[in-house]
């Protein structure tokens, strides 16, 4: 590792302890990553944008450490925030792993502890990102009336105004958002990460499983599995029983993740273009 001035120099501030090493981390498609190794020989890992939305990194920080609450009761693990400002976000490192049996057994287990670890509604107290989009998180009295007009509606906008989606395609899947009353069971509000892709769950040294850049708010707990679902994960068949064993869940949930899954789709189709928008409208046809 080589040692980049002006990187150090800022995680330095922050931190109050030298920078000894740099390193470039790939991966990221929002954020410039480094890894630090600081003076004490504990490793960092460092993520900077400039400039950054209003409040970015902040509401991560203050994601991470809501999800962190729920730790010391068996929740899922995260990188402990070690400095926030408005430019970047400072995190412990994460020393990497493999995906092993074991590791996915425990990642369930820990996944419906945080689940269970609650939330005191549906939404957050305060609105976040989604990679670069907005999040209104402003909270509702039900799981479907939040998902209607907190996670659905607003995408829905963003890709009718840009004429991504037609008004045919929209139609059917705000139809469908309608329906959540009669196709998602309801539960009290789950601990959600809420947005668990494949990305975002690092496989770390010793079975032990960390995730990373929450949208984090209280939601209905099938919204992060159908999240892990849609884009893959090693092991999910096995992360998958491990949960239902630890927190059974409501019966038909399989067939519901394709429901859930109508929101990272719109998010998908705002950031990256309108196959994905087609794809929603396609899944909405099957909850019509």
């Amino acid at each position: 590792m080589a040692r980049q001035p002006v990187v150090a120099g800022r995680a330095e501030q922050l931190l109050g302890a030298a920078v000894v090493a740099t390193a470039p981390v790939a991966g990221g498609d929002i954020s410039t990553a480094v890894k630090l190794r600081l003076s004490s020989g504990r490793s960092a890992f460092l993520k900077t944008l400039s400039p950054a939305p209003p409040q970015f990194f902040a509401r991560e920080a203050a994601c991470l450490r809501w999800l962190a609450e729920a730790t010391a009761s068996g929740g899922v693990a995260t990188p402990e925030v070690l400095a926030v400002d408005t430019d970047c976000l400072i995190l412990d490192w994460v020393e990497a792993g493999r995906p092993t049996a074991e590791a996915a057994g425990s990642f369930g287990r820990a996944l419906a502890a945080t689940h269970a670890y609650g939330a005191t509604g549906f939404g957050a107290d305060s609105d976040g990102y989604i990679g670069r989009l907005p999040l209104p998180n402003r909270t509702l009295p039900t799981w479907a009336e939040f998902h209607a007009e907190r996670r659905i509606a607003p995408y829905l906008k963003v890709l009718r105004d840009k004429d991504i989606l037609s008004a045919e395609d929209a139609a059917l899947i705000e139809t469908a958002a309608a329906r959540a009353p009669s196709i998602v069971p309801e539960e009290p509000p789950a601990r959600l990460h809420g947005d668990l892709w494949n990305g975002n769950v690092l496989w770390g040294a010793g079975d032990r499983v960390v995730v990373i850049d929450p949208a984090a708010y209280g939601g209905h707990r099938e919204v992060d599995l159908a999240m892990l679902a849609l884009f893959g994960l090693p092991q999910l068949p096995q992360v998958m029983t491990a949960y239902d064993e630890a927190h059974p869940l409501a019966d038909g949930w399989e067939d519901r993740l394709g429901y859930h899954q109508l929101f990272p789709l719109l998010v998908h189709a705002c950031l990256f273009g309108g196959q994905y928008g087609a794809r929603a409208a396609r899944v909405a046809q099957r909850y019509l």
